[in-house]
């Protein structure tokens, strides 16, 4: 017997930056239900999906900056989503900016949540590898100001029993590092949701342009395989406000296969049936990690190193 979900990964082409909540949100709906006439069990979108990629600008006043934060999730402009998810039985992971009152003190997180098919939150992340800088930098083509408009995500990386198997979520960045699928992997995770905005220009290093695509591929292909885990990456792709992001939304088997993707820039849906079964054969054989995996091993050598006198 087999565990089967499908899952769609419900790419975005650009959102200006005039264009409103509820006009943003009928796109969401629309994919959700052309995910509906497919079987989707599960949609999921990409980070930031409520707005344009705000921290390329630099904005002098909170007030202003805040008009991109969600106070409440659901709000007034998001029911709609949550509505057509119970009315469609059909899930849906969603990245967005939050705005939290936590101990009196207010907080902003780069955030997503999993929502079931029932409409109800069953899990949120909030983002951990803040990716840019912090301070203005106006030679810069197109600013990356996550560092300064968000704070590193504090609820670790949880995995939760959804759709039939055991599900995590990460964000963008956290995708090119190898604790942010190992961390999952230790807890037994057998499928991670990431959605992204990344630019096709890195302004720090412009010589990896070429190589983005390869890049966002690799990353997600070689945590899924090590992991023995299905990985789903949804990007925010197309011309956006003037910059170009990579889109290359794709769903990876935990073999590190591709296999789905979208080939659009644009509002796309590619489809997959994951059968979280297949999940076995990699998590109970080569990356067995209990069998395998010898972290008392690490320290010693990490010890070791330290001890050795650097070359004069």
């Amino acid at each position: 017997m087999t565990r089967m979900v499908t899952i769609g990964a419900a790419q975005l082409g650009p959102i200006a930056r005039p264009d409103s909540r509820a006009q943003v949100v009928a796109r969401l709906v629309a994919l959700l239900r052309q995910a509906r006439e497919h079987g989707c069990d599960l949609v999921v979108y990409p980070e930031l999906a409520l707005t344009t990629f705000f921290p390329r600008w630099y904005f002098e006043r909170q007030e202003e900056l805040d008009t991109y934060f969600e106070h409440d999730m659901p709000g007034r402009d998001t029911q709609p989503l949550f509505d057509a998810a119970r009315e469609s039985g059909v899930g849906f992971y969603l990245g967005y900016a939050e705005l939290a009152v936590e101990e009196g003190h207010t907080r902003h997180f780069n955030t997503s949540i999993l929502v079931d098919k029932s409409g109800r939150i069953v899990s949120k992340y909030r983002k951990i590898h803040l990716p840019g800088h912090a301070e203005h930098e106006p030679w810069r083509r197109f600013q990356h100001l996550e560092k300064r408009y968000f704070e590193v995500g504090n609820l670790g990386w949880p995995v939760v029993r959804a759709f039939g198997g055991l599900v995590g979520m990460a964000i963008c960045n956290d995708r090119r590092w190898p604790e942010t699928y190992r961390v999952m992997g230790l807890q037994g995770v057998e499928l991670v949701l990431i959605g992204y905005n990344t630019p096709v220009h890195n302004p720090p290093a412009p010589e990896h342009d070429a190589l983005s695509h390869f890049h966002n591929m690799l990353v997600m292909q070689s945590g899924a395989y090590q992991n023995g885990s299905w990985i789903v990456g949804v990007a925010k792709a197309g011309c956006e406000e003037g910059v170009d992001q990579i889109g290359n939304s794709i769903v990876v088997a935990p073999s590190g296969e591709i296999v789905a993707a979208c080939t659009t820039v644009g509002d796309e849906l590619a489809i997959a049936r994951c059968d979280l079964d297949l999940c076995t054969s990699y998590k109970s054989t080569t990356f067995n990690f209990a069998r395998h995996r010898e972290p008392e091993q690490y320290r010693l050598i990490v010890e070791r190193k330290g001890a050795v006198p650097p070359p004069e």
